[in-house]
Formats: structure tokens, C-alpha cells, sequence
């Protein structure tokens, strides 16, 4: 009985086979559409795509253009092909703006590019890509039943961007080595990091890295440059702790502070 089951499956399989063979050598454009949708309902992307690619340029204007060019789009998606996938549903939303496909054709376009995201610590022109992608999505549908997911999407992307700038600003605090250029580039990577993203999660180890940076700056500091730059220092102390009063830095900080004052008052007795 077993043998001739796996019989009549190895026949089916290989007929399936066959039959899709012939469709691809074909020049009948409605057997290829046929069997393509066939494969495509039936979860067999690959195949399908194949399919699509050979008589998408001949269905141009024809009124199966439509369901192709989509199932074309999400036969790349499918396969995680995003470039292609982003790239086509773009080209569907386009050509195609009445379809009650149109909207969730541009929401896919947009998540492709989402999925091109690499991580944090990669180059992230995919990520600024995809932010404004789905930001275009939302200002077209702004009343889409994708819009919450596109707004969580952008979300992350954001906190993505806002990693990686917060964690070139600290390197720059964890590479000095007693060079004013170093800790200076340090400073200045943390202000523009509160600046450019003010409610970040990241603002009170920010706030504490700029002071961290400020203080050993002014501690090995030149003589002539000493002055100036321990106060600097204090400032820095002072608005991290006016910020954040019962940080997990606070007695590190506090340590720092008093060394601080202690290097202030040593150069004025000196001066």
C-alpha cells in the first residue's frame, strides 16, 4: 500500500514538474498566466515569479495586467527578494492608484525598504530610506488600517539611527587617550546627539559620558588652558545632576566633581 502511495506522489511530483517545464518553454502567454497563479495561490513563489517575469512586458495594458503586476510584486516579497519586491509594488501603486490594491501595494513598498534595514551599528542608508518611505506611505493613507504598524515601524527605525549616534559619541569618549582633540570630539559628538534627538532614552548616559569627557579634558588639560576648561567641566557636572539627581552615576559623578573643585582651587592658589 506505502509503495503505491510513494508512487502516485513521485508521478504527481514529476507531472507537476512537466507541466511547469513546458509552460516556461511555452509561448502561450495565458498557460503561463494560468499555471503561474496556480503556483502563486499555492505558495510556490519562485516558480511563480518566473512565470510573471516571462509575460509581464506582453499583459502592458491588458485587464490581467493588474492582478499580475501585483502577484509579480508579492512573489518577490514572499521571497524576501526586498529590493525587487520594494521596487515593484512602488511600480504598482504607480501605475495602478485606483486599485483597491494600491494601499497595501505602497504600505509593502514601504516595509521592503524597512527589511533592507541593517543593524545599528551598519551603515544606515537603508534605515533613512525606509523612515522616508513609510513617512510618504502615511502622508498619502493617513487614514490606512496599516497606519499603526508604519508608525511602529518608523519608530524603530528612529531608535536604530539614535543607537548608532549614541554609540559613535561614546566611542569617542572610550578611544581618548589623553589628547584634547579626543575628548573635545567627544564633548562635541554628545552635543550634537542631545540636540539632534532631545528625548532620547539614551539622555541621561549622554549627559554623563559629556561630563565624563569634560572632566578628564580639564583634569589633563595644559596649563594655560587649565582654568577654562575645569570650569567647563562643573557646568557639565552641574546639569547632569540638576537632570538627573539620583542617577546610577550620581557617586561617580559626585567623585569627579570633587576632584574638579579640588584641581579649581589648586590652580587659583597657584595663580
Amino acid at each position: 500500500m506505502k509503495n503505491i502511495f510513494y508512487t502516485l506522489l513521485i508521478t504527481l511530483v514529476l507531472s507537476s514538474c512537466s507541466e511547469y517545464q513546458k509552460a516556461l518553454k511555452s509561448e502561450d502567454i495565458a498557460t503561463k498566466f494560468k499555471l503561474g497563479t496556480e503556483l502563486y495561490d499555492a505558495g510556490k513563489f519562485g516558480k511563480a515569479n518566473k512565470l510573471f517575469a516571462q509575460i509581464a512586458p506582453q499583459y502592458r495594458g491588458k485587464p490581467q495586467a493588474e492582478k499580475l503586476m501585483y502577484m509579480y510584486a508579492n512573489s518577490f516579497y514572499q521571497m524576501k527578494d526586498y529590493y525587487l519586491a520594494g521596487y515593484q509594488f512602488e511600480r504598482f501603486e504607480s501605475q495602478y492608484p485606483k486599485s483597491e490594491k494600491a494601499e497595501e501595494g505602497l504600505f509593502l513598498a514601504a516595509k521592503s525598504f524597512y527589511m533592507l534595514s541593517p543593524v545599528y551599528s551598519k551603515e544606515q542608508k537603508e534605515t533613512i530610506t525606509a523612515i522616508e518611505k513609510l513617512q510618504i506611505f502615511i502622508n498619502k493613507y493617513p487614514d490606512s488600517e496599516y497606519l499603526p504598524e508604519a508608525n511602529a515601524l518608523i519608530h524603530e527605525l528612529d531608535y536604530k539611527l539614535e543607537k548608532k549616534a549614541f554609540e559613535i559619541a561614546k566611542l569617542y569618549n572610550k578611544i581618548a587617550n589623553f589628547e584634547s582633540e579626543d575628548y573635545e570630539a567627544s564633548i562635541k559628538a554628545f552635543d550634537n546627539f542631545l540636540l539632534d534627538y532631545p528625548g532620547t532614552t539614551f539622555r541621561e548616559e549622554a549627559m554623563f559620558y559629556r561630563f565624563d569627557s569634560a572632566y578628564r579634558l580639564g583634569i589633563n588639560s595644559i596649563e594655560r588652558k587649565r582654568q577654562e576648561r575645569l570650569n567647563i567641566a562643573l557646568k557639565y557636572y552641574k546639569t547632569f545632576v540638576k537632570a538627573y539627581p539620583e542617577s546610577k552615576h550620581s557617586a561617580e559623578a559626585a567623585q569627579m566633581n570633587a576632584e574638579l573643585q579640588t584641581a579649581v582651587q589648586n590652580y587659583t592658589i597657584k595663580s
